[in-house]
């Protein structure tokens, strides 16, 4: 072997080993982002995850809003001192909104005697608002909150989210995103203590 044959060789060595080490970053990097995505999941996943609230059930917020369609007319939390409570929180463009708005509807309907049920409309146009509700035959009462202010102070940063407030109006049971009649059950349940 010559010396300039002894040369190649050790740098061609030298090239492979560099590309080695470099595929090695770029898999350790990879592995790194994937595994930071998917803690970055589960910490989203395990915060809003529905279920009861956690030990202690915080106290709900107290809230104040002109009932939609009905000039003059407030609904507020201290209205329903005493009893259950379903807030949901929701808004025309919505799209899951529309899917859970005729379950609650139809709840209402039927089961108001054991727990009252506010809808809150947000960051909506009243004239959307009023069309939405009516499409529906919400027939509870409807504060309309054009600002968020209810929202802010509940925490809600997406629509729709429902809460179920004990007779103490603690939160026992929150749902994100459309209820279903599972979860519907679930959160009354809690909020009359069975």
């Amino acid at each position: 072997m010559t010396p300039g044959t002894r040369q190649r060789t050790w740098a061609t060595a030298a090239r492979q080993a560099r590309r080695a080490a470099a595929r090695h970053k770029l898999a350790a990097a990879i592995v790194a982002v994937c595994a930071a995505g998917v803690l970055a999941a589960l910490a989203l996943a395990s915060s809003d995850a529905p279920g009861p609230a956690p030990a202690g059930d915080p106290a709900a917020a107290a809230f104040s809003l002109p009932v939609l369609g009905h000039s003059g007319r407030q609904v507020s939390l201290a209205q329903y001192a005493g009893r259950p409570l379903v807030v949901n929180f929701f808004a025309s463009w919505c799209d899951p909104c529309k899917t859970e708005t005729p379950l609650l509807a139809g709840f209402y309907r039927d089961e108001h005697a054991k727990v009252a049920v506010v809808g809150l409309d947000e960051n909506d146009a009243l004239g959307h608002a009023l069309s939405f509700t009516r499409a529906d035959g919400v027939s509870y009462p409807v504060g309309w909150d054009p600002q968020t202010s209810a929202a802010s102070a509940y925490g809600v940063a997406a629509l729709p989210q429902t809460f179920f407030l004990n007779a103490r109006h603690r939160i026992v049971d929150r749902v994100y995103g459309a209820v279903t009649l599972a979860e519907l059950s679930r959160g009354i349940a809690l909020a009359i203590g069975r």
